[in-house]
């Protein structure tokens, strides 16, 4: 086992406690790349609309699902509408601080891909983020932490001011990257956003 793979004894504790609110239809909040990322499982009506009043997001701007690989992925996008060369692409930088956006599937909800017919999915290098998601056996809706206006939350301590201590924190260290994730269309290379 690599040594960034190792779970200290709060945060195993920790896990077990989000993993039981993503079972109960709550929003988590939990450590990435950059910033810490709100969360919830993306099959949840009812946490999706938790998560959006959580952070005063309207539905129709869609979401990001972040995942520990790209099978947990595949329910959610159209995977015959990329070429080859464009799944090359997207692997090269996965695991990693890379969103695509990718054709959705016709059965993924509006709720996640809000006025859009695509979808944003990012397969996190996070060691945390890895395992939350494999544990939990799909990937997670991901937003930044933060209430409309603020800054985003680099720190547990900054999650539990914002949102107050009810909301079930994954304990962890953020990575050492400054700026959130880069996203960019699967299908034209397009930049929407920079790393």
């Amino acid at each position: 086992m690599s040594n960034n793979s190792v779970i200290k004894p709060e945060e195993d504790t920790s896990l077990k406690n989000v993993l039981r609110a993503l079972q109960q239809d709550e929003v988590i909040a939990y450590p990435t790349e950059a910033v810490f990322g709100l969360g919830c499982d993306p099959d949840s009506e009812k946490a999706v609309n938790a998560l959006l009043a959580l952070k005063q997001r309207p539905w129709q701007k869609g979401l990001i699902l972040i995942a520990a690989n790209y099978e947990q992925l595949k329910p959610y996008v159209d995977d015959s509408a990329l070429t080859d060369a464009q799944r090359e692409t997207i692997f090269s930088v996965w695991p990693g601080p890379v969103t695509w956006v990718i054709p959705a599937s016709p059965e993924t909800p509006l709720w996640l891909t809000g006025s859009f017919d695509s979808l944003a999915v990012r397969v996190s290098a996070h060691p945390l983020v890895q395992k939350l998601c494999s544990q939990y056996g799909k990937p997670l809706v991901s937003t930044s932490a933060n209430l409309s206006g603020q800054e985003p939350c680099r720190t547990e301590e900054e999650v539990r001011i914002q949102f107050g201590s009810s909301l079930p924190v994954l304990s962890g260290e953020v990575g050492g990257r400054l700026n959130p994730s880069e996203i960019k269309d699967a299908l034209t290379g397009k930049q929407f956003r920079q790393g």
